[in-house]
């Protein structure tokens, strides 16, 4: 086993004192020059592998780091997501990143073959979860569970080919909204569709449609209405005619379709639906499309997918092609699957592709030259003099204590000018300046980086002054 250094004499008396310490305290201990050896052993164990010609540093296919300036964006598309999934109600659930293998087998159908699976770790049989929505219902079905609105952002993963112009990963985030419970017919998925736009809208992506799936509503209505295929294919033919709002008024003025009672039925449940549409304001942004088939295989009802509309100058600006940007629908049956009892609970959800989103976003900061900014720093505490660290030092901590987000630079003896370009370059708003002066009459210089503007506040009012300027 390597010796990975010593306690100093020093240390051991920390390391005492740390058990003795009163409550709050924070106690220091100082490592032994031994550890320089354990790290030289360690670089020689290292060095082979550096050595090796074929040897290259990069990420895994499929998957990406994320620079701060990148991590800004997607905090923002996130923050604005989960505001909105928190403005519905909905609490936060997290599952573990790995699941049973049994758990997630025969949940995907053909999909099952691009599962990731782990080697056995103390006998069990592991896979890296595929998505958030299986998860959920082992979630519900684990803890009896019949009621819930809950939303999760996650990372999954899925073993099959990237395609990074596309903004898909073998690796990558999702942002899922589900409501699990027996409700009245079609209130939750309509407020999944609500939430969809909300959210499209929110990220000022440009126009979008919201497409429904006829191929699933026909098996609904054929399978669980037992209405006859070619009653079904007559309303297909509408579908394909009138497509969202004016589809269900015109199937309503078919007398054909209005003499059938299951037919009723059927169409009845898509006219609840739009009214429901119609009263959140989002009707015209909903439409059948006859070539949508069914993703996953615990899909039970109707599914649906968000599509941006580009708009011919976009079409020549952005070779960006991403797809469906979000998608959704009903799975009835998928917590019945876990249940011991087969007992079913109604799941009706969405998920935000925050990926492909944020393939978008990017791409258009680039083409506009957006800055973004990195931290969030508000002030910077600056000295033109010396030797006066210790006053930096005392003037940063009353302003973190405050709750200001400062900075100081690490040396003892930093140039005035150099920290001053340090702030205007990552758009610091103010600078707190000390030196001789200021120390010996009570005052400091507040600075403001845009305007240069300097004035002499004193030392006492400063923590309140810096909040009424940042307020």
């Amino acid at each position: 086993m390597p010796q990975l250094g010593f306690l100093h004499g020093r240390a051991w008396a920390a390391l005492l004192g740390q058990l003795r310490r009163p409550p709050g305290a924070v106690c220091i201990g100082a490592v032994h020059s031994h550890s320089q050896a354990a790290e030289a052993t360690l670089a020689s164990q290292l060095k082979p592998h550096k050595e090796k010609s074929n040897f290259i540093i990069k990420t895994p296919k499929g998957t990406r780091d994320f620079s701060p300036q990148q991590m800004v964006v997607r905090e923002k598309i996130l923050d604005m997501v989960i505001s909105c999934f928190k403005r519905h109600g909905a609490k936060r659930l997290d599952t573990p990143a790995f699941e049973l293998k049994e758990m997630l087998t025969e949940r995907y159908g053909e999909d099952s073959g691009l599962i990731y699976d782990l080697k056995d770790q103390g006998g069990e049989l592991l896979s890296l979860r595929y998505d958030l929505t299986v998860p959920f219902a082992r979630y519900l079905a684990m803890n009896k569970v019949k009621k819930m609105k809950r939303y999760h952002v996650g990372k999954v993963w899925r073993r099959e080919s990237p395609t990074i112009a596309q903004g898909r990963y073998r690796e990558f985030c999702q942002c899922d909204f589900d409501i699990a419970g027996h409700f009245d017919p079609m209130i939750p998925d309509a407020e999944c569709l609500k939430i969809m736009c909300e959210i499209l809208s929110g990220l000022q992506l440009g126009d979008f449609l919201i497409k429904m799936s006829w191929k699933d509503v026909r098996h609904e209505m054929v399978a669980k209405k037992g209405l006859a295929p070619e009653v079904a294919d007559r309303i297909g033919d509408y579908v394909q005619c009138h497509g969202g709002v004016s589809l269900v008024e015109h199937m309503f003025q078919d007398p054909e379709l209005c003499q059938n009672k299951q037919a009723l039925e059927g169409l009845g449940d898509l006219k609840l639906l739009f009214d429901y549409l119609t009263l959140f304001g989002i009707a015209e942004k909903v439409s059948f499309d006859l070539s949508l088939a069914r993703g996953l295989d615990y899909y039970t009802g109707v599914i649906y997918e968000a599509v941006l509309l580009q708009t011919p100058a976009q079409a020549e600006e952005e070779t960006l092609n991403v797809g469906s940007v979000a998608a959704g629908g009903r799975y009835d049956g998928l917590v019945g699957m876990f249940d011991p009892r087969g007992h079913k609970v109604p799941c009706v959800g969405l998920s935000i592709g925050v990926e492909r989103i944020f393939s978008i976003v990017e791409q258009r900061m680039k083409t506009f030259g957006q800055k973004i900014r990195t931290i969030e720093t508000q002030v910077f505490v600056a000295t033109p003099q010396k030797n006066f660290l210790r006053e930096r030092l005392k003037l940063i901590a009353e302003l973190w204590d405050a709750g200001i987000k400062a900075e100081l630079m690490y040396k003892n003896n930093p140039k005035l000018l150099t920290q001053l370009h340090y702030c205007e370059d990552m758009a610091i708003p103010l600078v707190v300046i000390i030196g001789e002066q200021e120390l010996k009459e009570g005052f400091i210089k507040l600075r403001s980086v845009a305007s240069r503007e300097e004035v002499a506040i004193k030392r006492e009012n400063l923590v309140a002054e810096v909040q009424r300027r940042l307020s």
